[in-house]
């Protein structure tokens, strides 16, 4: 099997291309590596270039008609960025997008998996969402991923293409082979801060501490990369078997089930390290929301899939690949 990977050369989308290529399955991988590394594609066929690009497109499916399905990955994903800029994130995450999907329909691409977000979620009471939880994006970022699947389904319906929209979670980790990992030395989420602030010798900040959490702390479901890579791997196998004609699109969430607040990964977090990093409490910032976790298991029913890393696992290969960054990804 061969799968076209657009984003292939960023965190996810590389840990997606080593989760395929140990499993048997050819990448192809398309970035234009505005955030992706060029290092992340070494010994992987790989197209620089951008997903709206469509002569580059009909080039890839011409060098390989063999292509079984595409993994859309590409985007912009930092949403304090997104505020400051929502026109850049609407240019690239969903025009650049309408853009692919008119590229694949014209190449007869007919299988699509789409990396979405768990931010598109309005919350309940006790922060729980299933894939029927309401859809109220309070960011940019989420509310382009939120227009994409929704312009995606109403494609699916009328023309030859099916569309799986995985929602994310939190990711963490890196591939636990090295091979890959966060290609940002400064990430903006709440465990790369930490990993961050021990490097650095100064506190962490907890960015809001008046939500209505437990702890009053943000809460997410952190899912190690490793994890959701797989999930790609067997959304890949069960493609066919859960999206018809008759039913051309659907949505999963990936995550672990388990809500864990800002202050209880900080907890785990110096539980792994030697010497354990302080805090200070901080004032939220632009589009942060209290967050939120699956109560869903579709993903376990639909696709046989369970998460097997624990948080502290991910908290060791994101400390491991901090320690490497700079020798994969010399700058």
């Amino acid at each position: 099997m061969k799968v076209l990977i657009a984003g292939g050369a960023g965190y996810i989308g590389s840990t997606i291309a080593s989760a395929c290529l140990d499993a048997g399955i050819t990448p192809v991988i398309l970035d234009n590596l505005v955030t992706g590394k060029r290092e992340f594609t070494a010994g992987r066929t790989f197209y620089e270039g951008d997903i709206a690009d469509g002569d580059l497109i009909d080039r890839i499916f011409t060098d390989h008609p063999d292509i079984y399905a595409v993994i859309h990955c590409a985007a912009l994903i930092v949403v304090p960025d997104s505020v400051a800029d929502p026109v850049g994130y609407y240019r690239s995450n969903v025009i650049k997008s309408l853009e692919f999907v008119d590229h694949l329909l014209r190449n007869n691409s007919t299988r699509m998996i789409f990396s979405s977000s768990a931010s598109i979620y309005r919350a309940g009471s006790d922060f729980t969402v299933d894939e029927q939880s309401a859809i109220d994006p309070q960011s940019p970022y989420a509310r382009t991923k939120a227009v994409c699947e929704a312009m995606f389904a109403d494609i699916a319906a009328t023309q030859a293409i099916r569309v799986l929209s995985l929602r994310y979670f939190n990711p963490i980790g890196a591939d636990p082979k090295m091979r890959t990992g966060l290609q940002l030395r400064r990430p903006s989420h709440a465990l790369g801060k930490m990993v961050q602030a021990q490097e650095e010798g100064v506190p962490f900040q907890i960015t809001g501490t008046d939500y209505p959490t437990r702890d009053g702390s943000g809460i997410r479901d952190y899912i190690h990369v490793w994890d959701l890579a797989a999930a790609h791997v067997a959304a890949l196998s069960e493609f066919d078997n859960l999206l018809t004609e008759s039913a051309p699109s659907t949505v999963i969430n990936l995550g672990t089930g388990t809500g864990t607040t800002v202050r209880e990964l900080l907890d785990a977090f110096n539980s792994v390290i030697d010497a354990p990093i302080a805090a200070v409490e901080v004032e939220r910032r632009p589009g942060d929301v209290a967050g939120a976790y699956t109560r869903s298991d579709r993903a376990g029913q639909l696709l046989d899939w369970q998460p097997q890393y624990s948080i502290a696992d991910g908290i060791g290969h994101s400390l491991h690949w901090a320690a490497i960054r700079d020798e994969v990804l010399p700058e």
